[in-house]
């Protein structure tokens, strides 16, 4: 299987070459300048044209290799995955992963010549092949650990995550087949089969009300991609919004779903407290941007009203909608859940002194910038300082109260979203305010109108205790490497990717070729990933990894590399694909 996979990819990769040399030729011209005169002559020389075709035909290589190599570590995450779960779903997944390689390159056509129905971010190509197969593995790999613990509903609940995440992965494909010209036909005859493959899959795999769930979730995220994507230019690549739009289609869903079947819904108060906050603040966001279209957000009297509506969205619909779903009063049960222990308290404190110690950081390099006689521009080290603060945050939790972490992650993102509303809409009194402390700490990847790095960076932190299958886990934790699942994020984002930049951009000098990371930033990040674990397996004692050590090993190794060569926001997509590698 391996050969057969790595033979399509030597395939597409001369196609592509043939391609874009093709395009070189026809579009290679000259205007009529005195400077150019010497290579008109030259082109009469023996051996011009050959020798300007290989010179293109290198520097495409070179502009390739990057997303070559990306897509040779996602083709080997796939391997991985499928060598150890193996079912009617693989042959799926190793279909769409085919397809998805060809599509990416169809996108990343689009975006170079513009021809894309929205504004996607700039710098970064559509990263839609790591993003096609996210969701598709995270909902395979979590079947199997369902139904090795015998839980049958979320043994489905995987089956419906999978396939939807191949059918919205196929609808992109469409799209980007429908908007190419001229229409790619073998890619066409590819992405038929695949399509076909999986559909007759799911035919044989879904109920009726499961495959209408499917298409529910693909009609919220046809419509969210319209709105979102409209409102929100350059704030995200194809690959980006794919993620984050399948993971709010999701939750509207399921919670549509669970409010529509009160009696028969399941499920911790705390899943539908995660439900209820994010529909809430996504819906709170669209609602101003809607209106601020025909009213001045910078005024008194429009953030007076925007502090009116949140509230009285807030109370009236939020905390009823919650209410319907936990029966007891929201806000009483939270105050409860809070102090139920005094384990909670303490972490509570702790927690408290930490968010402190980071807008005391802010404040202290903003207080720099306008002390400096120059601009002052945040480092990559002072950016990373925030990572070390969110595991000095992340890690006791982990440890000592999941849940409390669980409720405190989702606390914590609805007051982001909610600080990022009055920066983006200049709501005053704080508005101004944050545009300037934030502005400090701007990257490549905050190009759009929002500053999402922060936002991502608790993101990448909360999904892997979030997504963590607590009812299929015995003791709260899963066998051998699966109980490493929660830390993913801690793992992979916290320690890997903080170390290797602060190494990379110091004494880092060996470059990963057609990138800007560096190989030894790289290996210091996985030797400080090995360390982290050693001690979680000192200070946790739940953590049971049963000599798993070489699969360990290997899923840290090979989400390092994708951090390496992926332009996509790592802080989102390596402890997505850690945890898929750790729960397999």
């Amino acid at each position: 299987m391996g050969w057969f996979l790595l033979s399509l990819l030597g395939r597409a990769l001369r196609y592509k070459r043939a391609f874009d040399s093709e395009g070189n030729r026809q579009t290679d011209t000259h205007t009529e300048r005195p400077h150019l005169k010497i290579l008109d002559q030259n082109k009469q020389l023996p051996g011009f044209s050959e020798h300007r075709e290989r010179n293109s035909l290198a520097v495409t290589m070179l502009s390739k290799q990057p997303i070559i190599v990306e897509s040779l570590i996602m083709f080997t995450i796939v391997l991985c995955v499928h060598s150890t779960v193996w079912d009617r779903f693989s042959w799926c997944a190793i279909a769409l992963a085919i397809q998805a390689f060809y599509i990416q390159f169809k996108w990343d056509n689009l975006l170079r010549l513009g021809s894309a129905v929205f504004q996607f971010r700039a710098g970064a190509n559509s990263g839609l092949f790591p993003a096609c197969m996210a969701v598709p593995l995270l909902g395979i790999v979590m079947k199997e650990r369902c139904q090795a613990a015998g839980i049958v509903y979320f043994e489905r609940f995987g089956i419906i995550v999978a396939s939807t995440g191949m059918i919205i992965a196929l609808f992109l494909s469409v799209i980007a087949l429908g908007v190419t010209k001229p229409v790619p036909t073998n890619t066409c005859i590819l992405s038929g089969i695949a399509g076909s493959l999986i559909i007759y899959t799911m035919k044989h795999s879904l109920t009726v009300s499961e495959v209408i769930e499917v298409l529910e979730v693909l009609l919220i995220f046809v419509y969210l991609s319209m709105i979102l994507l409209y409102l929100l230019p350059r704030c995200f690549t194809p690959g980006e919004a794919l993620l984050v739009l399948t993971g709010i289609s999701f939750v509207l869903n399921q919670l549509i779903k669970r409010s529509l079947n009160v009696t028969e819904s399941r499920g911790d108060p705390i899943d539908f407290f995660l439900l209820v906050v994010v529909v809430g603040v996504v819906l709170l966001g669209i609602f101003f941007t809607a209106l601020f279209f025909f009213m001045d957000s910078g005024t008194w009297i429009s953030s007076m009203f925007f502090h009116m509506m949140t509230a009285v969205l807030g109370l009236g619909v939020v905390m009823p909608w919650l209410y319907r779903l936990i029966r007891q009063n929201p806000l009483f049960w939270l105050s409860q859940f809070l102090s139920q222990t005094q384990t909670r308290v303490y972490l509570l404190a702790y927690w408290i002194l930490l968010a402190a110690l980071a807008c005391t950081v802010v404040l202290y390099q903003n207080a720099k910038r306008s002390s400096g006689s120059k601009k002052h521009q945040a480092s990559t080290i002072t950016r990373k300082y925030f990572h070390f603060i969110v595991v000095a945050t992340y890690v006791p939790g982990l440890i000592y109260d999941r849940q409390l972490l669980y409720v405190a992650a989702v606390v914590c993102l609805a007051v982001f979203i909610l600080l990022e509303y009055i920066r983006y809409f200049t709501i005053k009194p704080l508005g101004h305010t944050l545009r300037n402390l934030l502005s400090l700490f701007l990257d490549e990847r905050d190009s759009g109108p929002l500053i999402l790095t922060h936002i991502y960076l608790l993101l990448g932190m909360s999904l892997p205790v979030w997504l963590f299958p607590r009812p299929c886990a015995s003791k709260a934790t899963l066998p051998g490497a699966g109980a490493l699942a929660p830390y993913s994020g801690v793992l992979a984002v916290g320690i890997g990717d903080s170390v290797a930049s602060i190494f990379g951009s110091t004494v880092g000098e060996i470059k990963w070729p057609g990138t800007k990371k560096t190989f030894e930033g790289t290996m210091m990040g996985i030797f400080a990933q090995i360390i982290a674990v050693a001690i979680i397996l000192i200070f946790d004692s739940g953590v049971d990894l049963n000599a798993s050590y070489s699969w360990i090993l290997a899923s840290i190794s090979l989400v390092s590399l994708l951090e390496a060569y992926t332009t996509q926001v790592d802080n989102l997509l390596l402890p997505l694909y850690l945890q898929i590698l750790l729960m397999t």
